[in-house]
Formats: structure tokens, sequence, C-alpha cells
């Protein structure tokens, strides 16, 4: 293999990652739909040739997305193994959720990289559509029992072969869709992407060599391992347990449990989720591949100086049987992949604070709230507006948890309330932080959020939520936070959900209301212990009412706050 220098290896790493970066930015410039390009739920990167592992990722993709996209570019190679046929100019098109991860609505593109004749990497770009068809405009059906309510599936297909665009794919594509110029215009800008960074890549392959950049990607690799064993070998060894539960998979109204017993054993570490709920009749499944994804988010969160590449992995191995709701395969639905990954989470931080206490935070709000509306403009035309909300983080051992803030599964942003207005016949009548649905702490949680929406024709409305009956918890003796709360305008009143988090078949007329009130962050350390000043703040700003301060701290030293 090919020596490669630090100072050569450094600028390489950034020139990789801006490539990718590129990609992401193309992508959000000419997206269509506001859930790319300005929530920035889409990613990009470059991917080994035979493998399909990461090799490189930019820093401004959905962090999820890192570690599913491997598993979406390995069923391209076993289709490409199984059947032959790789040529320059193909891509290939797939969103199956059960081995390429995540849900439906994410649709990849995955193009090979050619030099000299040979296959040298992979370029990968993933992407949220807005609606792929199903049972409920948006795809987040949270009555769906199988796949098939929630839209169309596509294993890899050849979109393009030799550079010659497939026209009968595109076809059904906009055959199976509410919105098809909305989707036309991802599918487009995804293409864009793929162009631009194939034209970059080969640049910079040009510049320094197929040698050297193919050492380097070896080097980042290894780099990454050193430094994932590294960092386990500081953890003491031992057997440490996490859990925590989902309201219900919106079918029936149990929870299911989320359960981890995480090994440390020197430089190596296992992940077993035996212990898990069986698989669920609603969409809160996930596919092994998303399971293994979710878990590389969360060390991320703890172990933040390892990089973003597959050597990460090397000294981790996962258990995730088929029979849980983690490792759940066709056609099980899994719309609701969000919740379920946002508890996985919490659970492997859960379990890494109990190997090491300092790290130790409260939980975040927890639910993406996956908030469909859908309905039809004067003119006859479609109208379907999906989006996601903010909640608070967890306090921590330095600070309160950020307020109105995204999950930890993502950089993606809240969208703009003047985007969706644009977009949408909705205004929104409120769009503010929730008093008192911070988790009370000597640091407590971040503050929710409160969206009250009115839609300007009639509409259908459509929920996948959580944390509506088992609140974001506190760590240290802090409290939990505020529950998460919807309810809609009808003649007689407002009216809240059977199933709390998750809502379907619901109609309201033009000038009705939709209000949503999401979690704050759970509280760290003890309520008493909190500071006067902090305290006053927080009743001067209302983030913390009078009677909320009176029942959640200590009041009894007859101190004004």
């Amino acid at each position: 293999m090919t020596a490669i220098d630090p100072v050569t290896l450094a600028v390489l790493k950034g020139r990789l990652e801006q490539i990718a970066d590129e990609m992401d930015a193309t992508l959000y410039r000419s997206a269509f739909n506001p859930i790319i390009a300005e929530a920035r739920d889409a990613c990009h990167g470059l991917y080994h040739a035979k493998t399909g592992d990461t090799l490189v990722q930019g820093t401004k993709g959905l962090p999820i997305f890192v570690g599913a996209m491997a598993f979406a570019v390995k069923a391209v190679i076993a289709k490409v193994e199984r059947e032959g046929g790789l040529e320059p100019g193909d891509t290939f098109l797939f969103n199956d959720p059960y081995s390429g991860g995540t849900h439906l609505n994410d649709f990849r593109l995955v193009r090979p990289v050619f030099r000299n004749g040979k296959l040298f990497c992979w370029l990968a770009s993933v992407g949220h559509w807005l609606d792929i068809g199903g049972n409920v405009p948006g795809g987040y059906n949270p009555k769906a029992t199988e796949s098939f309510q929630e839209g169309v599936r596509f294993p890899p297909v050849k979109l393009f072969s030799a550079g010659r665009l497939n026209q009968d794919i595109v076809d059904i594509l906009a055959a199976n869709t509410r919105v098809p110029t909305s989707n036309w215009g991802d599918l487009n800008g995804q293409l864009n992407a793929l162009d631009l960074g194939e034209r970059r890549f080969t640049a910079l392959l040009d510049e320094y060599g197929d040698a050297t950049v193919d050492a380097a990607f070896a080097a980042f690799s290894d780099r990454a391992e050193a430094l994932m064993r590294a960092a386990i070998r500081a953890l003491p060894d031992g057997r440490y347990s996490f859990a925590d539960v989902l309201d219900n998979d919106g079918i029936v109204d149990e929870p299911l449990t989320i359960a981890l017993d995480l090994t440390i054993a020197g430089d190596q570490m296992s992940l077993d989720f035996s212990r898990s709920s069986a698989p669920a009749q609603g969409p809160i499944n996930i596919s092994h591949a998303t399971t293994v994804a979710a878990c590389y988010v969360a060390l991320k969160h703890v172990f933040t100086e390892v990089p973003a590449n597959a050597g990460c992995l090397r000294p981790i191995t996962f258990t995730v049987p088929e029979t849980t709701l983690l490792g759940a395969g066709a056609p099980k639905p899994m719309a609701g992949y969000t919740e379920t990954i946002l508890r996985l989470i919490g659970v492997v931080l859960g379990a890494l604070a109990s190997a090491d206490p300092e790290r130790a935070t409260a939980a975040p709000f927890g639910t993406i709230n996956a908030l469909s509306l859908a309905g039809h403009r004067p003119d006859g035309s479609r109208w379907v507006m999906f989006s996601f909300f903010g909640g608070g983080l967890g306090g921590n051992p330095e600070t309160d948890g950020l307020s109105h803030a995204n999950n930890p599964i993502s950089t993606a942003t809240i969208p703009p309330v003047e985007i969706l207005e644009a977009a949408y016949p909705v205004v929104f009548t409120q769009w503010a932080l929730r008093p008192d649905s911070a988790g009370a702490g000597a640091h407590r949680g971040g503050l929710g959020a409160v969206y009250e929406i009115e839609t300007l024709t009639d509409a259908d409305v459509f929920l996948l939520g959580e944390r509506g009956k088992v609140a974001p918890f506190g760590v240290k003796g802090g409290r939990p936070a505020a529950l998460n709360r919807f309810a809609w305008q009808t003649p007689e009143g407002w009216a809240s959900p059977p199933m709390v988090s998750k809502v379907t078949d619901v109609r309201i007329r033009a000038g009705e209301r939709v209000r949503l009130e999401t979690p704050g962050g759970g509280g760290f350390g003890l309520p008493a212990e909190r500071s006067l000043d902090a305290l006053n703040r927080d009743l001067r700003l209302g983030y913390v009412t009078p009677e909320a301060a009176a029942r959640d701290y200590d009041l009894t030293t007859g101190e004004t706050r």
C-alpha cells in the first residue's frame, strides 16, 4: 500500500469531507420539499467498492444516515454480485428499509465511480421525499400494520443504465405519490448532487493519484478504529444495563420496552438488545440496519473525537434478534422509526452513563412528533404538509438543557414558520416556548414548545409521536419533564387522541386548529440545589410559573425567589 504522510492525510480528509458537504448543499438548494431544502433531512458520502463500508461523510448530513447508508450500498453490491452488469453511468434507486434502514420515505441513489475500467468506490445520496403513496399523506401512518399501507417499496433498481434514464421507473414513482412534482424535484436534486460529487472526486483522484487516495481511505478507517478502541479501553470492564419504553405502537395501547445489556471487555464493546419487546403490530419497528445506525449516533455523542467512518464500529458487536422490534423484517411497518431510534439512543447513552457516571445527562424530549396535514387548495390541487417539531434537551452536569432544540438523531433544522406558511395553506397562530415543560433540577431541562396551526382549507390530520405517557426522565434526583400533548378543534371543543401520541382519521374544517405541546428535557440534580439566581431568572422570563416553582423547588427557606 502507498505510504502517506500526515499532512497529505489531513488535507485529503478535509477535501473529501468538502466534497460530501458540497453534495449536501447542492441538494438543499435544488430540492422542492422543505423537509430537505429547509430541514436538511438528507445525507451524502463515499463508500468502499467491495464492502460498502462508510469511507467519508460530510459534516452537514443527517447523522442517522451515516450508518444506515452503508447498508444501502451493501444492498446494491449484493444485487450486482447476483446479477452482474455494472458499468460507468449506472445509478441505483431504492427505499427498502429492511435492507437499507430507516423508512420508505428515505430514497437512496447509489452510483459507482470507475477508474481505468475498474470500480474504485461508490457515491450515495439519501433524501426524505414528501409522499410515496400509502394510506396516509406523508407516509407516517399511525395505524399501519404492514409496509404496504405506508407506501411503495423499491428494492435496488437501475434508474440509469450506462447513463441512460429508465423512464419506466420515473413513471412508476410519479404514479405512486400525491405530490409528483415535489418528488421529481427532489430526485433531480439528488442526481445533481451525485453529478457534482463525481466531478469533484474525479478531479481529486487526478490531482493526488488513485493509490494515494485509496491509502488515505484505509488510514481514515484504521485511525477511527484505534481511537474507538482507546475510548472503550478507558471505561471500566463490566456489564451495564438500561431500558426505556415507548407509549404504544398505535394499534395496541400497551408500552413496549427497549432494553440493552452493554458489555465492555478491554478495547471491545458488545451491545445486546435481546431483552427488547417483540416486533410490534404498528409502525414503530426498525430493521437491524437502523438499529446499528442509531447506536452509531449514540456513540458519536459520547466519543466525539472518533471520526465518522466504518472503522469506529470494528471493536463493537451487535446482537439484534429478529424476534425484537429492533430487528424486524418485512412486511412489518416502519414509518415511525424515528420514535424508536430516539428511545434506543437514550438507552445506549443510559448504559454508557452507568459505566461512566460523569457522562450522565437527563433525557431529551424524545419525539419528532411527525405531523402531517393534507387537503386540497381552491384550484383543486393537492397539498401535503409534513413537519417535525422541537422540544427540550436534558439537563447535564454543566448547565441547563437547550430549549426548543432538535433531537439528538439529527443536525436537521426545524422548518421556519415563514417557509411553512408560504408553502402550504396554514397559519401558525402560536409558536412559543411551553412554560413548566422542563424537568426541574439543579440544572433543569430545556423547555418544549407550543405550536398551534390553523388550516385555511379542510384538512386531514395525522400524528405519529411519543412521550405522551412516559415522560423524559431526570437523573441524579432531577424531575421528569412534561408529557407530550396533542389536540384538535371540533364543533364541540378540543379533542385528544385515544392513543395519546398517535392520531389518524381526523378531519378539521377550514379555520379550525390543531395544537401540539412538546415535552421539555429531564432535570439534572436535585431541584433544591438550583441557584436562587437561576430560579428567579426562570420566573422572570416565564419559563417556570410561581405554582410550578412552589411545587418543584424548595421554597421552605423563606427566601424571595
